[in-house]
């Protein structure tokens, strides 16, 4: 069975949780909470020598780090990968701007507003944080105008891994009324069969197909 050590405040570890549901897969979930120092223990070293969630371990105890690596393995064969070449290289193309542009900015301003006392040169540099946040919003909102998703005609794995953190953007200070694309986008993907918010089920078990 897959196990999936991630944390429930964490998009990163939302966007593989929220294909597991897609895809209908069962599989374990351990929640790690980093701030305790749980991603730093030997054994969990030997997991991700990085130190961080989400890890995905699978059947043969292969750990698999980083979110968008996890749900790129996860999507192969199913609807949420295209097939054709330009396909995967457009998808691809999103979760790289995903990791390099916007995560940087959306995530790390959620993280310091709502998960830490922030220090003074991290106060210092959340303006310059929003500020990357707003303008990987616009080119999300310019794309948007003329594309109901990321990477192609249909739901794909692009467009799990920038959900993750722009539908809790007003949690790092992004007023996403601003962005009426954006807005109308993330609705799209609430909408669709399979979809579980971010709150994840308890530790243990998780079964997408059976609740």
């Amino acid at each position: 069975m897959l196990r999936l050590y991630d944390n429930h405040l964490s998009g990163n570890g939302y966007k593989p949780r929220l294909l597991l549901a897609h895809l209908g897969r069962t599989y374990e979930r351990i929640e790690v909470d980093s701030l305790k120092g749980e991603t730093r223990t030997p054994e969990f070293l030997a997991r991700n020598p990085n130190g961080r969630i989400p890890v995905l371990e699978l059947d043969d105890s292969t750990c698999l780090a980083e979110s968008n690596a996890i749900l790129f393995y996860l999507a192969e064969g199913s609807p949420f990968l295209p097939a054709d070449r330009l396909g995967r290289a457009l998808t691809l193309q999103w979760m790289f701007f995903e990791q390099y542009s916007h995560e940087p900015n959306i995530a790390v301003a959620r993280h310091w507003i709502q998960h830490l006392e922030m220090t003074e040169s991290q106060r210092a540099q959340l303006p310059d944080r929003q500020e990357g946040g707003r303008a990987a919003l616009a080119v999300m909102e310019r794309h948007l105008g003329e594309s109901d998703w990321f990477g192609g005609d249909a739901m794909s794995i692009a467009d799990f891994a920038l959900y993750a953190y722009t539908h809790v953007a007003d949690e790092g200070g992004f007023d996403l009324g601003d962005y009426p694309a954006v807005g109308a986008w993330l609705a799209r993907v609430a909408e669709q069969p399979g979809h579980v918010p971010m709150n994840p089920a308890p530790e243990g078990i998780v079964n997408p197909v059976g609740g």
